[in-house]
């Protein structure tokens, strides 16, 4: 396969990725554009490469980690109830979703952020600690299997939230929610009914706003950035590491979005 090829393989799991740290498929999409136009003036940069998504992320991450707000924006303003969340900066967030989200080896992400082995571990565990400490929220699962919807629920519950309930169709997600305004939504894309998790959430998000996760074992025809698409999606069949670390960076930029809320109205 030609490296041109190659870099097209690995797009959509840099727009996962890419999405999934800033938490928007706006931002995410320009950061990646950026990386591709480094790589189309700079193409030695891949020169040699043994793994072309390896050295994808590395020149993406150089990219990111280059722009000071990065570093500094989860630092600024924080309420004093929020202020270890705001802690949380970009490199343990980075080491975190390039582990549990992309299944990176600890080698490969080390590389790719340009640290050592024992670094990216501290990373990882200051992250997975501080963000599980500092946010729990009520969920609402939108899945027709019911064994799937069985471990989500396991798994959002072991993470330390609370499963409101569980919806099979577009009708009984919607009731749902309106009964019991979640603090987030976990929402497989087909349904029971041939309904869709997607006009489902819309639903849900005109009567008022709330995070949203997206399961699919098709997140190619939702990365490719020429429509608006999910900002956070997670791929069947999952694994535990890639549930956490999604759910733990969707409920992350919202509690950043209500501080800022907060800030503008006080």
């Amino acid at each position: 396969m030609v490296v041109s090829q190659e870099v097209s393989t690995a797009l959509p799991s840099l727009r996962r990725y890419a999405r999934a740290l800033t938490g928007s498929q706006e931002s995410g999409d320009a950061y990646v554009v950026a990386a591709i136009e480094t790589l189309i003036k700079q193409p030695d940069l891949l020169d040699g490469a043994s793994d072309i998504r390896v050295e994808l992320f590395r020149v993406f991450s150089k990219i990111w980690n280059s722009v000071s707000a990065n570093q500094a924006a989860d630092q600024r303003d924080a309420l004093p109830i929020e202020r270890r969340l705001s802690q949380i900066a970009a490199m343990p967030r980075q080491a975190f979703l390039l582990v549990s989200l992309e299944a990176f080896t600890e080698e490969q992400g080390a590389y790719i952020l340009d640290i050592d082995v024992s670094e990216l571990r501290r990373l990882i565990e200051l992250c997975g600690r501080e963000v599980a400490d500092q946010i729990a929220t009520n969920v609402l699962i939108i899945e027709d299997e019911s064994l799937i919807a069985f471990d989500l629920q396991s798994l959002v519950e072991g993470l330390g939230h609370t499963v409101q309930g569980v919806a099979r169709t577009r009708t009984e997600a919607i009731d749902l929610a309106k009964k019991r305004k979640p603090g987030l939504v976990l929402a497989d894309i087909k349904l029971a009914d041939g309904s869709s998790g997607l006009d489902a959430v819309n639903d849900i998000l005109n009567s008022f706003e709330v995070p949203v996760i997206f399961i699919t074992a098709y997140p190619e025809r939702f990365l490719t950035g020429t429509r608006p698409e999910p900002a956070f999606l997670i791929t069947k069949p999952y694994q535990p590491a890639t549930v956490s670390a999604v759910l733990s960076q969707a409920l992350f930029f919202e509690q950043k979005a209500r501080r800022k809320a907060d800030q503008a109205a006080g």
